[in-house]
């Protein structure tokens, strides 16, 4: 495994290598210290002489002292890892703060292009009836009206020239297109008689560009 401190970005393969790595020595420290537990419990800082100074015959002396070095060396090779451990959840977790902006900004750009992509709204419906034509065709509140039959952002004036449209076609579908949720979407509207007020049951402003 590459280094976490190299040029190779680090990956969460890494850390478990690493996280495996710690276990291992871990498993390691736990086997001398059983060693030494059996050789009398001497632990790591017993002394090896008995009381006139003679080397002690009732343990392996050879056994207990590389017991003691190797957990010495195994817990600086611990201490390591954890430092390495450590470092490598830094950088992953940083190198995934840096995706998650780098995506939120791409985000926000193909959001922006597709908004200029958009064509003008000139009207926005602020009020809905349910039950009434333009309920029912899926008309929703706050959408923005881009085309309504034959008016567009080019040749509306005011909200006369849908009052005309709409009288001229009750009974009739009428192709409307709204920007709905940054969204071109295409409702088919027909004006007609209901139990409500008008042919089309919704409130359209026009919009202040």
């Amino acid at each position: 495994m590459a280094d976490p401190g190299g040029g190779r970005p680090v990956t969460v393969s890494d850390v478990q290598q690493l996280v495996r790595r710690k276990d291992e020595i871990e498993a390691q420290i736990k086997a001398c210290y059983e060693l030494l537990e059996g050789q009398k419990g001497v632990g790591m800082h017993e002394p090896l002489v008995d009381a006139e100074g003679f080397p002690r015959a009732d343990i392996d002396l050879y056994q207990v002292r590389t017991a003691r070095h190797n957990i010495i060396c195994l817990q600086n090779d611990h201490k390591a890892v954890m430092k390495q451990v450590e470092e490598a959840l830094h950088k992953l977790h940083a190198r995934e703060k840096e995706k998650h902006a780098r995506d939120e900004a791409e985000a926000l750009a193909e959001a922006m292009s597709q908004k200029q992509n958009l064509p003008q709204a000139f009207a926005k419906v602020n009020a809905v009836t349910p039950g009434s034509p333009a309920s029912v065709s899926g008309l929703q509140v706050d959408d923005e009206i881009v085309e309504f039959g034959s008016v567009n952002a080019n040749n509306f004036q005011n909200l006369q020239n849908i009052a005309t449209v709409v009288q001229h076609s009750e009974g009739r579908p009428l192709s409307v297109t709204v920007i709905r949720g940054g969204r071109r979407v295409h409702v088919g509207l027909t004006p007609k008689r209901w139990s409500g007020k008008g042919l089309l049951g919704c409130n359209i402003i026009p919009l202040q560009r």
